[in-house]
């Protein structure tokens, strides 16, 4: 089972899921014991099938850190907190997390885009 971090421990994964904003992204960093990985790929694949099929679900991409790296990043679009919320909270995705082997640590976290003149559009 992986163990759950905080990416940010002022506005945790837990305040973040009781606002109401939309769209939002959810980066999700993980490491693991590079013995491991073939095992967090398999179960992140469970999981990424699983939120595929969720209401308000857009897309998701997950990277791995070059040079012999154990940390993977995942990007996930979701239309809104609350779709977000719901599926995280479903009690079959909450028995997923135990299909994660023991050295995987990950640390959740929203964001939403912004606007910054000349580099990035909301």
């Amino acid at each position: 089972m992986a163990r759950i971090e905080e990416l940010d421990n002022i506005a945790t994964l837990g305040d973040q899921m009781e606002t109401d904003e939309g769209p939002i992204v959810l980066i999700n960093l993980f490491t693991v014991d590079a013995n491991d990985e073939e095992a967090l790929l398999s179960a992140w694949t469970h999981d990424a099938n699983f939120m595929k099929s969720q209401p308000g679900y857009i897309s998701t991409q997950l990277h791995k850190g070059i040079a012999n790296s154990s940390t993977f990043v995942n990007y996930a679009v979701w239309q809104d907190v609350k779709s977000f919320r719901d599926a995280f909270t479903n009690p079959e995705f909450q028995r997923r997390i135990a299909d994660y082997p023991e050295s995987a640590v990950t640390r959740p976290h929203l964001l939403r885009k912004l606007s910054v003149d000349n580099h990035c559009v909301a």
